[in-house]
Formats: structure tokens, sequence, C-alpha cells
């Protein structure tokens, strides 16, 4: 999430300039313009696409959540004591493990000082160190002089400023720790600060802010079975292995706060780590469900895989940590819903008194806009402090802001300067490595593996109920007239499909054949049965084949209008905020597509229609090849603009497909030459095929 004002640029971040003047073009444009409002009026050729559905995916989503946040609510309904209590939290430790996978390997940090600082009452110490092999994490580690030690730790994490560890707000927060008694180790997260991890010659970052780093990093590591939240709390939990090998640091009281994308690792921190004794997420607690409702992006690493399907919430990764200290730090005026804030903690406060320590958890909710400003940062202090004794003070003492330069750890404020490796070196590595191992996938083995990536029910009811929609007269398709239809492909969603005629149709479709031509699109069939010269070939090439074409979910008459205007291209819109909860839903955004081509293939043999040409096109034609591999009725495939594969994408720095088409943990099972190779036994043609 954003940390505005500080990088207050991400929320323009578009894909087709998220690489600035070094981009490709978006994958796969079309023509015209994607006006997504609906059409009140009857539209003509000259319109932009049709979109009569265009809430129709955010409700869906609203209420997915919805379920699952109830689902979380009975889990809580039935602790009652303090041995369930403590089975509770022993269970959302696994359940937080799931989500973020295994903890790496702990290497050596190879700790190394490049500099220090002296202060008045404290020194600075600029270190590096090592989370993982060859990829180093810079960090300030604030230290004060002429106390009695050990001293109690703090690790502090950044949220979303360009600088880093360096911006006002952290420093001040490390200062005034610092200055009130606290060791605090604040580090660079990926992408910020010294860490970029997209540099030119210049050491200059290529992306457009911190947000289109993680977006551009995380999305792509999902191919290869990676989280970038994961990834990010290793870097916390390393700088806490650094601060525990300090003489000047009590392991009594060891601390963890943040704000914002940092209080989104303060609160995964919790949830992951044992050694923390308190606690102070800022202005990131509240619920998933809020979060949707309110139309409210997170970055990657902001949404765990599997978490709703888990049953988890922002206040289950605090809730693993209980009985120890809490204090949620919230803001009247944040983005993040505070009445969220106030759930979460009501919630908790139900488990602490269960373990009869409600004194241990707190909510301050500061009365301005989100950040971590002077009322919140003195909140965290009065608490830090009643728990270790170590400063009565109740306000923050006054701070220096030191330069950014004074507090780089590297010559140039770069890693890059340093050979280091970046999250893609890893990322491209993994897909070799399992290219390796996975070899040739085929038969039933590439149907089961499709099964389970995609998450797609093996068994399907009969064929779907539909609506007949009002005809549209004059849109410029290749025949006379149309028909359109409404098939629902599961509750609440409609796959909108267009049959092309050369009469008036307004009624069901016709039962006076076997064969048909099915075309998945690849932004909106309503535009590109108008501008796609391919159809027209279709067309004229099988006259006997009965021509349809359709929207999945979140395209064409389903484009969502959501997450501000006009967003769906931007890096940060509603595109990719339904592809991300659909990882946390546990089912991929592209699975839930492909079921949708599945059902309306399920529809056209309810009318008799069980030998079908199947065409996609561009993102479509994803959908179109797993489908193809997974229905009988379909004899034939044409492919327009297809993936290459996806280790195109793993193993290239700078790529443009989209969240809502990658597949999580893909490389493990299959690829997609993989799925072509088997669908050459229908014909299979492509044409013009795309590449990362």
């Amino acid at each position: 999430m954003l940390d505005s004002p500080i990088d207050s640029s991400g929320l323009a971040i578009t894909r087709r300039r998220l690489l600035g003047a070094t981009t490709l073009p978006l994958v796969l444009p079309l023509t015209g313009n994607f006006d997504s409002s609906a059409d009140a009026a009857e539209p003509n050729a000259t319109s932009g696409p049709l979109n009569r559905f265009p809430r129709m995916v955010h409700e869906y989503f609203v209420n997915q959540v919805r379920l699952a946040q109830q689902r979380n609510q009975q889990t809580f309904a039935s602790v009652k004591t303090a041995e369930d209590a403590r089975k509770h939290v022993d269970r959302l430790r696994a359940k937080i493990r799931d989500c973020f996978g295994p903890e790496p390997e702990r290497t050596p940090l190879n700790p190394r000082i490049t500099g220090t600082i002296e202060r008045d009452t404290y020194r600075i110490e600029k270190l590096i160190f090592d989370s993982r092999p060859g990829f180093p994490v810079t960090a300030n580690l604030y230290v004060p002089t002429n106390r009695d030690l050990p001293l109690p730790g703090v690790v502090g994490t950044c949220g979303h400023s360009l600088n880093g560890k360096a911006a006002e707000a952290y420093q001040a927060f490390a200062q005034g720790l610092a200055r009130q008694g606290y060791v605090c180790l604040i580090y660079d997260p990926i992408g910020q600060g010294e860490r970029s991890q997209y540099v030119n010659e210049q050491l200059k970052p290529q992306l457009r802010g911190t947000v289109a780093e993680h977006l551009h990093a995380g999305n792509q590591q999902f191919l290869v079975g990676e989280f970038l939240g994961m990834w990010r709390a290793w870097d916390g939990i390393r700088a806490l292995d650094y601060l525990l090998t300090r003489k000047e640091v009590d392991p009594k009281h060891i601390g963890v706060t943040g704000n914002s994308g940092g209080g989104t690792m303060t609160t995964w921190l919790c949830g992951l780590e044992s050694r923390w004794t308190m606690a102070a997420p800022a202005c990131f607690v509240t619920t998933f469900l809020r979060n949707m409702e309110n139309e409210l992006p997170a970055d990657t690493e902001q949404c765990p895989p599997k978490a709703l399907a888990l049953g988890l919430d922002h206040a289950d990764f605090l809730a693993a940590m209980a009985p120890k200290p809490v204090v949620v730090l919230a803001k009247e005026r944040d983005f993040f819903d505070v009445r969220g804030s106030e759930e979460a903690y009501a919630r908790l406060k139900n488990l602490y008194e269960l373990f009869d320590a409600p004194e241990k958890v707190s909510l301050f909710a500061g009365p301005t806009e989100h950040g971590y400003t002077q009322e919140n940062r003195e909140a965290m202090y009065r608490w830090f402090n009643g728990i270790t004794g170590i400063s009565d003070s109740e306000s923050e003492p006054q701070l220096t802001i030191e330069p950014d330069e004074t507090l780089w750890c590297t010559p140039k404020g770069q890693v890059a300067e340093l050979d280091a490796k970046t999250v893609f070196d890893f990322t491209r590595q993994r897909s070799i490595e399992l290219g390796k191992t996975r070899g040739e996938v085929n038969g039933e083995s590439l149907i089961d593996a499709v099964h389970h990536v995609l998450k797609i029910p093996r068994e399907r009811s009969a064929g779907p109920d539909y609506r007949i929609l009002r005809s549209i007269s004059s849109r410029g398709y290749p025949t006379k007239s149309s028909a359109n239809y409404a098939v629902e492909t599961e509750p609440e969603i409609f796959s909108i499909v267009t049959m092309l005629t050369s009469q008036q149709w307004l009624s069901r479709p016709p039962r006076d054949g076997r064969t048909a031509t099915l075309y998945v699109a690849h932004r909106s069939s309503d535009a590109e049965l108008r501008e796609e010269p391919m159809i027209k070939e279709l067309i004229e090439a099988a006259p006997e084949r009965r021509f349809f074409a359709c929207d999945v979910r979140g395209i064409g008459e389903s484009l969502p209008n959501t997450c501000g205007m006009n967003s769906f291209d931007d890096a940060y819109g509603c595109d990719y905020f339904y592809a991300i909860h659909s990882l946390m839903l546990d089912r991929p955004y592209l699975g839930q597509k492909t079921f949708d081509v599945l059902r309306v293939l399920d529809w056209l043999n309810n009318h008799g229609y069980d030998d079908v040409h199947l065409v996609g096109k561009g993102w479509g034609a994803l959908a179109a090849t797993f489908a193809a591999l997974l229905s009988e009725h379909v004899t034939q495939v044409t492919l327009k603009n297809s993936l290459v594969s996806y280790s195109a994408v793993a193993q290239q720095e700078h790529y443009d497909w989209p969240l809502a088409t990658l597949l999580p943990n893909v490389l493990e099972r299959f690829d997609l030459p993989d799925c072509y190779r088997v669908l050459q036994t229908k014909k299979l043609k492509q044409i013009e095929p795309a590449f990362a």
C-alpha cells in the first residue's frame, strides 16, 4: 500500500508506463476507445466497447471475502477457554506458515559496518548484512551511548518511502527510540532506499516508484512458487538475528514496529517469528473485507497467498503472538479503514481476555491522516516504555533529521554497485532449475497438473442457466445481426456470449447443427468482433460453423470500473486487485476465467454443439488453451498472440503480462509448451505467438 505522501506516484503507474522510457507496449493492445461506462441508450458502431455488467466482478469478490470472514468468525466463536485459546494460536501459526511457505536456509549474515555517525546521545552505525547469499540488506543501527547495558532492542520496518530508512518519519521513530534508550535497527525494504532492484548504468531506478518495484518483482515470483511477502519478512527476521548478536541488546525485550508497508511487515513478522516480546504495527491493521469493500489495492507482499482460503485476517497475525503485548496504531483519516482496526482490536481483546491478559493489547487511533506522525510515534513509545521501563517520557525527544546521503551504507546509495543479486536473479535461476527437474509433462499428468494449478474442479454441474439480453443493432459486426446471452458460469458470475447471425435472432441459440466456433476475447469481444480481421477469416473459411464469441469475467462486458476511474490498465488497478485477491482465495483469476470458458462450452453442448473450434486471442488464448485441454467438446484450436511460455516471463527481467494471466507455482508442474504439444492432437494452429 502506498505510503502517501512519501511515494504518491504509484497509483498513476500503468502497465504501459511501468518501465518509463524503456517500456514495451502493453501486450496485444486493441484499437478503439475503451470507455468502460455502461451504454444507457442503443449504441452504434462508433461507441466504445459494451460494458453492461461493470460491477459484477467487484460484488462477487466482496461476497467471497465476506464469506471468508464469516468462516473466520465462526472458527473463533468456538474459542471459549484458555486452553482453546492456546490451541487456536497454534493453529494460526500453522496457517500463517502455510501461506508464507518454509523459511529459507539461514546462511551467514556477513555483517559489515561501513561507517559510524556520532551524535549527542547515540551513534548510527551504517550496516550491511546478507539476508540470503549475495543479497545485501542496507540498515542503520541506532545505539544509545552513555547507558547501562544491555538495552531493549527494536527492529524498525519502513513503509513505501522512496528513500527507505532515510525518510523523515522513519528516521524520526528510530532516533526517538534511541534517545529514550532503545537499540533500533531499521533497514531498507526490497525496492526502496539503497535496494532498488531495477537500476540503469547511472544507478538510477528504472521503475516509477516503490509500488512498481514490488509488483514487478513480486508478480513474477509467483510463477516459481515464491512470495515477495516472505522475502520481505525474511529480511526482518535476519535483521532480528543480527540485532540479537549485539552485546548492547537485552533479548528479554525485543520489539518490532513499522508504518503502512512497514505496518504490514510488523504484522506479518508477529505471525512468523516467535522471538518478539512486543509489537506496534501502524497504519495497516484493518480487515481484508474492509479493503475489498473500499476498493483499496495493496502490494503483492501485502496479500498472502491462500490467506482468505485459510480463514486468516489481519488480526490473526497479531493473535499468533498472544498473549505478548501488542498495540494497534491506526488513524481516523487513513485509507486503511479505522472501522476494521476497531474490529481487529475487538477480536484480539476477546482472545487476550481468555489468556487473562486484556491489558496487553491496545488500540490507539490518531486524529490525522495516514503516516507515522508524531502522535502515533508517541503512542508507540509509551507502549514500549510501559513494558520495558527504560523511559518514562510522555513525548517525543527533539530530533535531528539527517540528509539521505549521511545515512547511506554504500558509496553511491545503491547496492547494485556492490554487484548484488536482485530478486529477479533468484527468480530466473529458480525457473531454470524447475525446467530441468520438471521435464516434459504429458497425458493425464498434464491434465492433473492443470486442474491442480488452476484450481478447476473436475466435476461440473449440468449445463448452466442463461439470460437472453436485449438485442443491440448497428455494432459493425461481420454479420448482419447478432444475439447476446449472459451465461451464468457460477453464482453471481456471467460470461457474455455473442452469437453472430445473418438474420434477427431474439431467442435461444438454434439447434440446427453440431459444429460451432467459440472465440475467447483478449479484451472485449464486442470490440474485437468489429476490429479483429481473424474473425472474418474464420467465418468465411467455415460458414457451416455457428460463430460465438465470449467475454470471460473481468473483461469486455464485465470490465470493472473500480479502484478509481478507468484503472484497469494501472499496474495497481482493478485488474490486479481482483487477481491478487484470487490468489488469497486460492482460486487463480486465470483459473476462474478458464472455468468460464468451460461452462460456455457446456452451454453450447446443451444446445447440440459438440464439435467446437475454440479460438483465443492474447489473454483469452491462455483460457482457451486450458479449456481446450480439459473439454472433450473441443476438436480444433486456434491461438493468436498466445504466450510462448511462462518460463519466458520468469526469465526475462522486464515483462508485460499482468498478474491476471499468471499462475502460482506453475513452473513446478508444467509450462505452456507442454499444453501446446498435447493440443497438436486437436489441430492446434498458432498465429504470431507473443513473448514476455
